[in-house]
């Protein structure tokens, strides 16, 4: 997965041409791969078995889907009842709205609990249109989820 994430950083020069990269290329283990683009719309989030896509969710502003989120179980698949941060993460991106939508607030989903649990070590935000990488290590407060 990381040879494919640099090679695609490095090589691809649209958000078309790297979805393509991620969507195709052999990986050594399944993944979940995140990608946005310069342009509104340009989204999606590609589910990869070791040899191909299995599944490629996108963005569908114009239908209502103005975020994706993705957490450790197929997004077509219910989350396990010990482990469901999909439903709050979604609350909370809907209630933040897409007008109020900035890297701080999102931030603010990341790091609320059950969507932050025990488990998780870092949270990197990224603004590809800017060039901007951030990355916070992360700590779960006591009382915290341990998925």
């Amino acid at each position: 997965m990381a040879f494919l994430t640099r090679e695609t950083l490095e090589h691809a020069t649209s958000f078309e041409e790297a979805e393509t990269m991620l969507t195709n290329k052999p990986l050594v283990a399944p993944a979940y791969f995140i990608l946005g683009g310069t342009k509104s719309g340009e989204g999606a989030i590609i589910t990869r078995s070791r040899e191909k896509a299995v599944d490629i969710k996108r963005l569908d502003p114009a239908n209502g889907k103005w975020f994706l989120l993705q957490t450790n179980y197929d997004n077509w698949k219910k989350p396990p009842f010990f482990d469901d941060r999909r439903t709050p993460g979604d609350k909370c991106m809907a209630k933040m709205s897409r007008s109020n939508t900035s890297l701080p607030h999102i931030f603010d989903v990341l790091s609320s609990k059950p969507v932050l649990n025990m488990l998780t070590t870092y949270t990197a935000l990224m603004q590809v249109d800017e060039g901007y990488l951030e990355s916070y290590l992360q700590e779960c407060p006591f009382p915290c989820s341990p998925w």
